[in-house]
């Protein structure tokens, strides 16, 4: 479950629930992509201080529940792991690419 976070002059406890659907509401999550996704995030945790506490995926879309410090917005949140993880994911299974016509991964949207 979350801890607390531990700064210099706070604590904190913030967990955020993001919903990011596929662009076009395409079937592109499989166990390949899944695992490549779950990857990447864990990779994103080392870099950033974000801390990914579940991953769910549906066949069009994902789920995250995660941690992070208040000096991240949730745009600045959204934003790193979408960009991150398009490129990840195009590089490391370019059947997603073909499906989705050599396009964006993510929709402009999201759910916070």
């Amino acid at each position: 479950m979350s801890e607390y976070i531990h700064k210099s002059h706070n604590v904190t406890v913030l967990m955020y629930h993001i919903e990011l659907p596929a662009k076009y509401r395409r079937v592109i999550f499989d166990d390949e992509v899944d695992g490549v996704l779950k990857d990447v995030c864990l990779d994103i945790e080392n870099r950033y201080q974000i801390k990914f506490l579940e991953i769910g995926t549906d066949k069009d879309h994902v789920y995250f529940l995660m941690q992070s410090v208040p000096t991240y917005s949730v745009t600045k949140i959204v934003t790193m792991i979408k960009s991150i993880s398009a490129r990840e994911v195009f590089k490391r299974c370019p059947k997603v690419k073909k499906l989705l016509w050599g396009g964006e991964m993510w929709t402009d949207g999201y759910y916070a």
